[in-house]
């Protein structure tokens, strides 16, 4: 299956500061910027930069960033589902984990979440993938954003939902060791349905025996 990838770029000016949302960027143009040293929510700052290069590189994989002058201030992350996880199962090629999204946190409230993503989907590059994301609360920064785990999920359904992602049920263990997790999808248009069927299999594993 190719993965077709659309260049996009936007310069933004909010509150007097000129950012530059844009992507899917290429692996060595990624190289040749910074990492903002507050980006640290999933890894240190100097790691998580050499992870964004790796994905770029990847035929599906996807980095889209808000860039401050040649500092990478923000991202949001695209490839296939990590090998280790149930939604791997059946290598699908037209399903893909939004994996990541990090704002460093002077940059905060200034609307970069919803730029990232919707320059993901813009010009509907994304209609032919069935778009997932887990959202677990051990990952979210709740003593930073000083929001408790219910607003903050949803704060992350409301910026999901940018895009049209919605809330999906799922039987997975780690999304319901607790129930702030959720699983939320998009099934881009193009999606046959043999496809949305293999995903509801994967979505659902567990079988009640009587």
């Amino acid at each position: 299956m190719e993965h077709p990838k659309l260049f996009k770029s936007h310069l933004l000016y909010p509150e007097d500061r000129r950012i530059k949302v844009e992507g899917p960027i290429p692996a060595q143009a990624l190289a040749d910027l910074s990492m903002h040293p507050h980006l640290d929510a999933f890894r240190r700052p100097a790691d998580q930069h050499e992870a964004l290069i790796e994905i770029a590189g990847l035929p599906e994989g996807r980095i889209i960033a808000a860039i401050d002058n040649d500092t990478i201030v923000g991202y949001v992350t695209f490839h296939y589902p990590d090998e280790l996880e149930r939604w791997s199962q059946g290598n699908m090629e037209d399903l893909i984990e939004l994996g990541a999204i990090e704002v460093a946190d002077d940059y905060r409230s200034l609307g970069l979440g919803q730029h990232l993503i919707k320059t993901a989907f813009e010009d509907g590059q994304l209609e032919a993938y069935i778009v997932f994301t887990t959202e677990y609360y051990w990952h979210w920064d709740l003593q930073g954003s000083g929001l408790n785990v219910w607003d903050y999920r949803n704060m992350m359904e409301r910026l999901m939902k940018v895009v049209d992602m919605e809330w999906y049920a799922t039987d997975d263990p780690e999304i319901c060791s607790h129930p702030a997790n959720c699983l939320m999808v998009r099934i881009g248009s193009k999606v046959p349905l043999s496809s949305k069927e293999q995903f509801d299999r994967i979505r659902f594993q567990q079988r009640i025996m009587y």
